[in-house]
């Protein structure tokens, strides 16, 4: 039994790396200044994301200073997430169309400037579910919420392969356009020579034939 729930654990592993994305990272950010981080998601999928502030002054208060602004938005133009002037913060929401999403950091102006520590950890897909209310809610055991987890692993990968090969299926068609089109343009473009190339000789032959040189 233990190597089996050895095995069922690797697997999991192997296909969470293969099947949803989470960025845990720590930058620094310059008062006056915007950084952004994007992050592709698939439709319905599922998203979580949180935020802090390093504190430069262990066990006193966040300074005034230490603030930033926050917001997260689609391709579209849709936001899914806005606070302000915040030492801290998190937010999730299920991804209502696909393409790239965008979490931008701004920290306001400070003379003289600040220089903010940000702790930053984004979940998308299978990562972003919280298997520990899971195991509480359904009262199930290690070997039954690891084979839950593999199940929904794989269920997302699933939807990957499809949304990747609808992804291929527009570029290919994207591709044949663009290839019937340039093939038409090379038609045109000979044709026009050959029209301009045949004006030529007549203006010429007319030409001359005027002047009587032929």
């Amino acid at each position: 039994m233990a190597i089996l729930q050895v095995s069922v654990i690797a697997i999991i592993t192997l296909l969470g790396i293969l099947s949803s994305t989470s960025q845990s990272l720590r930058f620094e950010l310059q008062s006056g200044h915007t950084k952004c981080i994007s992050e592709d998601i698939k439709s319905n999928s599922m998203t979580v994301g949180k935020y802090s502030i390093v504190n430069p002054h262990e066990g006193q208060p966040l300074p005034e200073s230490h603030k930033l602004t926050a917001r997260v938005t689609s391709s579209y133009g849709n936001s899914y997430h806005y606070a302000d002037h915040v030492g801290s913060g998190q937010f999730a929401f299920t991804a209502a169309e696909a393409g790239d999403y965008m979490v931008c950091f701004w920290a306001a102006d400070h003379k003289p400037e600040v220089t903010l520590t940000v702790d930053f950890d984004w979940k998308t897909g299978v990562a972003a579910k919280d298997w520990t209310n899971v195991a509480k809610k359904g009262s199930i055991d290690l070997m039954e919420l690891e084979l839950k987890k593999m199940h929904d692993t794989v269920i997302s990968i699933q939807e990957e392969m499809y949304y990747l090969r609808e992804r291929e299926e527009e570029m290919q068609e994207l591709n044949r356009a663009t290839s019937s089109r340039m093939g038409w343009f090379s038609f045109l473009s000979l044709l026009i020579c050959l029209s301009v190339a045949g004006l030529q000789v007549w203006h010429l032959k007319t030409f001359f034939q005027k002047k009587k040189l032929i």
